[in-house]
């Protein structure tokens, strides 16, 4: 039962992990948008909740870091890490401002706003993300569950074909190591 069971969560993986090639579009967008506004000495931004939460971080760990190559560090800030300031903006405006807020300050015109949500419909993401816009800067989402609300403000959209969270954040692990992969190889020299 129990193995059957296994096989079973492999094979939806692996199904879903293939449907998504037909994302190579977004993701290549995405990736040269990114690549540009580096190159002309911006950031990145990432942000989202939950275990999209620990993807931005993820993302920005890799981009400052190393991925697979020693190389400069990239500019990269997850939105997520800051306990008194979640906390603060929570008590004082509202959940739904976490990310507006530090996006209102942080974010500069050509740099990037990274929106991650699995249901494409977290209130704090979305806006965040137009914060971000008002600022200048480009916006790109990873999401889920057709796209949600968020679709519909982004300069990129990479929307996993799923609605169930976990199958989602797995190819979310996916293209966002692609992009970084790409994004070391095509800077790591310069």
């Amino acid at each position: 039962m129990i193995k059957n069971q296994i096989q079973k969560s492999f094979e939806e993986s692996i199904t879903l992990i293939k449907k998504s090639s037909s994302l190579n579009y977004e993701i290549e967008k995405a990736t040269k948008l990114i690549l540009k506004s580096l190159k002309s000495g911006h950031k990145i931004v990432i942000f989202g909740n939950g275990g999209s939460a620990a993807d931005s971080q993820h993302i920005a760990a890799e981009l400052i870091g190393r991925f697979k190559s020693e190389r400069k560090s990239f500019p990269a800030i997850a939105l997520t890490t800051d306990t008194s300031i979640i906390t603060a903006l929570s008590n004082d405006y509202s959940f739904d401002k976490i990310f507006s807020r530090q996006c209102e300050s942080l974010v500069k015109k050509g740099d990037i706003a990274l929106g991650i949500s699995t249901s494409g419909n977290s209130l704090n993401v979305k806006n965040g993300l137009i914060a971000s816009k008002k600022n200048g800067a480009i916006t790109i989402g990873l999401l889920g569950n057709k796209g949600g609300i968020i679709k519909k403000i982004l300069d990129v959209g990479i929307i996993v074909n799923s609605s169930t969270t976990s199958k989602i954040q797995e190819v979310h692990r996916i293209i966002y190591h692609i992009i970084c992969e790409i994004v070391e190889n095509e800077l790591k020299n310069g």
